[in-house]
């Protein structure tokens, strides 16, 4: 039960950033385009990022997370007419995947 839950809030996130990627100004700094020229420009050739995982939200959206070795990280979005936007990115990326749950940081 709390495993749908969490989904359901996840696939309402997702919707919720799609509409609201359509209704932010002009001037707000989202970087969109096609998914091949963000990854290979944008991510992999300025920051040396490749992809460590993905998602998908419902019937919305594919969700990319991309991290490179010096720690700086995106979030790529991509909708069902494969339009990308570039959602957040930041630095000091930590990986926690090998952390077991119930210890510190799991």
């Amino acid at each position: 039960m709390a495993r749908e839950f969490s989904f359901r809030w996840v696939k309402l996130a997702a919707v919720g950033a799609v509409l609201a990627l359509s209704a932010l100004p002009a001037r707000a700094q989202v970087i969109c385009g096609g998914h091949d020229y963000l990854v290979a420009r944008r991510l992999a050739a300025a920051f040396e990022e490749k992809r460590l995982g993905y998602g998908v939200a419902g019937q919305a959206a594919l969700f990319e997370v991309f991290v490179s070795p010096s720690g700086t990280w995106t979030i790529l979005m991509t909708d069902v007419k494969g339009q990308s936007c570039i959602l957040a990115a930041g630095d000091g990326w930590e990986d926690t995947r090998a952390t077991a749950v119930g210890q510190p940081g799991g």
